[in-house]
């Protein structure tokens, strides 16, 4: 298993940038597929971005936000950059074992807690 801590969100202005961290601990990342989702009241959990052997990117992000992972410290990153307040939501980290790239929360197995974000106009 795999335990999963999200830390970065808070609030920022529109046009500002934020940088989330997921840290693991239990396995290495390196051998999951690891993703962030968000989600705001009353709404699915939204696929934003994907990380494996290749990157993935949801067409209203793409652009702005960077995933990144660092194997050696077991985490994983996401930069957001030209925040806009509809990109304001909760966000999850999530991992699955593999490497084969998902973009259905339902395919994940393993979630952080969440981290709040919010963008102000």
């Amino acid at each position: 298993q795999v335990q999963l801590v999200e830390s970065g969100g808070g609030l920022v202005q529109a046009g500002g940038s934020l940088r989330l961290s997921c840290a693991a601990s239990g396995r290495p990342v390196s051998s999951y597929q690891m993703a962030w989702f968000r989600q705001t009241p009353g709404k699915e959990r939204q696929f934003v971005a994907s990380i494996s052997g290749f990157l993935s990117y949801a067409d209203y992000v793409k652009g702005r936000f960077t995933i990144s992972k660092n194997n050696v410290k077991n985490t994983m990153d996401l930069q957001m950059s030209s925040l806009k307040p509809e990109d304001t939501a909760v966000y999850y980290c999530a991992a699955r074992p593999g490497m084969e790239l998902f973009r259905s929360p339902n395919n994940y197995d393993y979630w952080g807690q969440g981290t709040q974000v919010t963008v102000s106009s």
